[in-house]
């Protein structure tokens, strides 16, 4: 597949790889190079095949295939395989029975799985609702809600792996009686932080909703209906919180069920916590993606590559399966039933890019679902070449599965790649790029100015680039409007902000119909200024187009984004140093644009501050304003306050990144009411702003963190909420 020539890595790439995959001596240092990683992720994973020499040729197989980024693993199986610990999936989905034995039973083994590596879903719709009769106790049962809230506090305790922090997916049907109080969980923000929720949205529903009826909401513990909601009253509340922050999101679960290769063994209940992956219960998938940057070849994709190694991918995802540790006993013998497979795609916009093809037009869609037809096709013929040599999956019944014997009941799927595709340096997913140039800030002060690799070669080729046409794209946050840029690049290089939301879900639903056998993990992004109804026409488009479930973003529409900006941070992607400029003090108009907040001191005493914004919205100067400062008690106060004031105020202009300012003030405060505390709060919803919004801080290195595949994950380091 490819020659033995020393595979580049970027410097992006080699921090996060030190910092999550490397194994590690006692010292903390890392023991591995990027080589010797894939020498023991393919030396393990031959092992699940056959022996001797096929085995030795497999082993090089296997080698190539991650060393030179055409395809890479999800994270457990680069992390672990090869190591004690030996679990190598992504994703898990558990039941959870409706007596007390098996909540807590669900919760063990959800715990057993986040030490491992893994991610979870659980459907809560069995539970029996809040005041329902308790036979067993004459009482009254407490709710859905009351137990996913112990799911979320045992979650939390758990470091997956040292590497990994348990995520979770909660899904409720949308006929069960407590709907409502599970639709309206997560408004406050505060609340739940370990899952992702989603409400499982049957055809029943939708057709109630279209006629403008009302439903029945059935007790699951009798089967009895037990009340009606109007469906579109239901419907507009889901959209509402969804406009709200981003959740719940929906899953079209009969669509997914009706895709159910293996019936006779349950029903589709959840999916695993970023939604690509409908798992029967004890159900477990390993993933992979091939990377489509690595395919275009003159403008042209390479479909003869492109399904060798697709078809090599299928044997190595199989191969895991054999050679994998299974947390617990029963999602062994599930998965060994099923042999379930998520061979999905990342860099589909570095594929289109290459070949100058708008991410969002109709040539686009074409192309995408052409190649994601061609890596299921590859798979399928794999799989049934492995089924004649080792045998079809043991749930295999010709009577049900009429496309013949296959080694794996489920091929394809497309999954977040948010830390794998930084290691490969291209577009996560199916995502399109998130931004082209951004700022970068570091420890010295300087600006640096990062460039889409792509942006900067036909930039330089065809002769727009220069530093400051790249400052400004950076300060803005798109290429979209610079006259300086021919319309046609600025097409072909449109961000995820830029995007249409319609020609999202249209991406979507093509590459669902086109290839997918599983589900796909992406998000439908929408403007701040994007209306509840066009948040309802994204969840009806979907719908009609066959998606199996949804994640909408309002972007800004978290607590910490409660502010539009100019972009002191874009969102990091994979990109080439381009420019560094010194120490600069930014001169200021005389007339800035500010924002006033009231704070309390630990006093309990009011506290004014006002912060200036530039041109682009950025922090510039910050003032402190106590409403009677004349007062002798004061005094000693107020000087305090409006010297560390004017100090934060002489570091914003100097260009000092927030997340350094924020850090000083953290180790200044010695009371969370006392001005470095509120300072620091007040900087942490500044952080990372773009001209969308203000994102979240990474927790691990304060970057930012931007919403998508259904996650808030960070470019910078590698952390991710959900995987």
């Amino acid at each position: 597949m490819h020659d033995h020539t020393q595979q580049e890595m970027t410097a992006t790439a080699e921090t996060v790889l030190a910092r999550r995959y490397y194994l590690k001596d006692d010292a903390g240092q890392s023991v591995e190079t990027w080589e010797t990683l894939c020498r023991r992720v393919a030396d393990a994973v031959a092992q699940g095949g056959s022996q001797g020499q096929q085995s030795d040729e497999l082993r090089e197989e296997f080698f190539q295939l991650i060393y030179h980024l055409d395809f890479l693993p999800n994270s457990p199986c680069l992390m672990n395989a090869g190591t004690d610990l030996g679990q190598l999936s992504a994703c898990f989905v558990l039941p959870v029975e409706d007596s007390m034995d098996g909540i807590f039973t669900a919760i063990r083994n959800g715990a057993l799985v986040h030490k491992t590596g893994g991610g979870t879903g659980y459907s809560f719709s069995r539970l029996r609702s809040k005041n329902a009769a308790v036979r067993s106790t004459q009482g009254v049962a407490s709710g859905p809600l009351s137990f996913a809230a112990v799911f979320d506090v045992a979650t939390e305790t758990i470091k997956q792996g040292g590497k990994r922090r348990g995520a979770n997916m909660g899904v409720l049907r949308i006929d069960h009686p407590d709907i409502m109080d599970f639709i309206r969980a997560k408004e406050d923000q505060n609340k739940f932080n370990n899952f992702n929720f989603s409400v499982a949205i049957t055809d029943a529903f939708m057709t109630a909703v279209e006629d403008g009826c009302e439903y029945d909401l059935i007790e699951p513990a009798t089967g009895a209906v037990v009340a009606c909601l109007d469906a579109r009253s239901v419907f507009e509340k889901i959209i509402d919180l969804a406009w709200h922050n981003g959740e719940p999101g929906v899953l079209f679960i009969d669509a997914a069920n009706r895709a159910n290769m293996t019936p006779q063994l349950g029903v589709f209940e959840a999916t695993n916590p970023c939604g690509e992956q409908w798992l029967l219960p004890y159900e477990s998938c390993n993933l992979g993606s091939i990377n489509l940057a690595n395919f275009v070849v003159n403008g042209q994709v390479d479909y003869g590559r492109l399904k060798r190694v697709a078809q090599m991918a299928t044997v190595f995802l199989d191969n895991v399966i054999d050679c994998n540790r299974f947390p617990i006993p029963e999602i062994e013998a599930m998965t060994l039933k099923t042999r379930k497979i998520g061979l999905g795609i990342m860099g589909l916009h570095d594929m289109l890019i290459q070949m100058a093809i708008p991410y969002g037009s109709a040539e686009g869609r074409t192309l995408a679902a052409e190649v994601m037809q061609l890596v299921r096709d590859a798979a399928e013929e794999r799989s049934m070449q492995l089924a004649e040599e080792k045998g079809a999956f043991p749930a295999y019944d010709p009577a049900i599965n009429t496309y013949g014997a296959r080694r794996n009941a489920a091929l394809t799927s497309i999954q977040p790649t948010g830390t794998v595709s930084m290691i490969a340096d291209c577009a996560s997913g199916c995502e399109p790029y998130f931004s082209i140039v951004m700022v970068k800030h570091v420890m010295d002060g300087d600006r640096l100015i990062l460039v889409n690799k792509y942006f900067e070669q036909i930039a330089r080729r065809e002769g727009f680039y220069s530093e400051e046409l790249m400052s400004k794209v950076a300060d803005s946050g798109t290429v979209m409007g610079h006259d300086e840029i021919p319309a046609r690049w600025q097409e072909v290089f449109c961000t995820a902000q830029d995007i249409r939301p319609e020609d999202h879900i249209r991406m979507q639903g093509t590459l669902q119909q086109s290839g997918v056998d599983s589900s796909i993990s992406k998000t439908i992004n929408l403007p701040h200024n994007a209306t509840r109804e066009e948040v309802k026409l994204c969840y009806l488009l979907g719908y009609q187009l066959g998606c199996k479930g949804l994640t909408v973003y309002r972007d800004g529409s978290r607590d910490s984004q409660v502010l539009n900006a100019g972009g002191e941070l874009s969102a990091t992607e994979q990109v080439a140093v381009v420019s560094c400029d010194g120490m600069v003090k930014k001169n200021l108009p005389d007339t800035l644009n500010a924002k006033r907040y009231r704070l309390k001191d630990h006093d309990q005493k009011s506290v004014y501050i006002i912060v200036c914004f530039d041109e682009n919205e950025k922090p510039m100067e910050v003032f402190a304003k106590f409403p009677f400062d004349n007062r002798i008690d004061l005094k000693d106060k107020s000087t305090m306050w409006t010297t560390t004031c004017r100090l934060v105020s002489l570091a914003l202009r100097f260009n000092i990144p927030v997340s350094e300012i924020i850090k000083q003030l953290d180790r200044s405060s010695g009371h969370m009411l006392d001005l470095p505390a509120q300072l620091s709060k007040l900087f942490k919803s500044f952080m990372a702003g773009t001209q969308h919004g203000f994102a979240s801080a990474c927790p691990e290195c304060s970057g930012q963190l931007i919403f998508e595949e259904g996650c808030e994950t960070c470019h910078q380091c590698g952390y991710s909420k959900c995987s």
